[in-house]
């Protein structure tokens, strides 16, 4: 065991205890607001190196980080989570004044960090970030699946369903996002001819 976890293993229990349930929701409004308070800070960089994180210890933004980017890896289309400034999205939304039962939500994030930790202390002796990725990916594995989850999964499970819904919300809520997803926005259209044949045969209408 590392350092870091004999120091901050029992911390990490009353986390857990603190929290009844490991599930966050945020609303789109607050989903807009963060986006807007992160471009008016940064507007140039997706992860701002100068932000000032308002929640999360280091060793909390490393875990989320990774958490992020095995949710939504760079590929050959796009970068990962982390590269499009969801840890920073995920502190800010997290924080929000305008946040129903924020202190719940917060201890509910935190304490689904905690989880997955310790989890990770009681199988390999080491918190998430310092084990492989073999077992990384087995304990994501074993709460990804609601319906294959075991009973002492559930808390991971409802962790990971809130960490993956605000990790597709900061990202495709971002420019890089946005550029995945090949969205342009609203266009002009000077004239309307109608649906366009290809796609009346397509749901199996009649033209005429």
């Amino acid at each position: 065991m590392s350092d870091l976890s004999r120091r901050d293993a029992l911390k990490l229990l009353g986390l857990m205890a603190a929290a009844p349930t490991f599930s966050v929701a945020c609303s789109s409004e607050e989903v807009q607001r963060a986006r807007e308070q992160q471009s008016q800070s940064a507007p140039t960089q997706p992860e701002p190196q100068d932000y000032d994180r308002r929640l999360f210890t280091d060793h909390e933004h490393e875990t989320v980080c990774v958490l992020v980017d095995w949710v939504i890896p760079a590929d050959d289309r796009s970068g990962s989570a982390t590269d499009a400034g969801v840890p920073a999205f995920i502190d800010f939304i997290l924080t929000d004044e305008a946040l129903p039962d924020r202190d719940e939500q917060q201890a509910a994030f935190r304490g689904g960090l905690a989880w997955v930790d310790y989890t990770c202390l009681d199988r390999h002796d080491a918190p998430f970030i310092e084990c492989t990725e073999a077992q990384q990916q087995a304990l994501l594995d074993d709460i990804a699946w609601p319906e294959a989850a075991g009973p002492t999964m559930r808390p991971g499970v409802e962790f990971f369903n809130s960490l993956r819904d605000l990790t597709a919300s900061g990202f495709f809520s971002s420019e890089m996002g946005m550029e995945d997803l090949q969205y342009q926005g609203n266009q002009f259209v000077a004239e309307w001819t109608g649906c366009p044949d290809r796609v009346i045969q397509h749901i199996g209408l009649d033209a005429t």
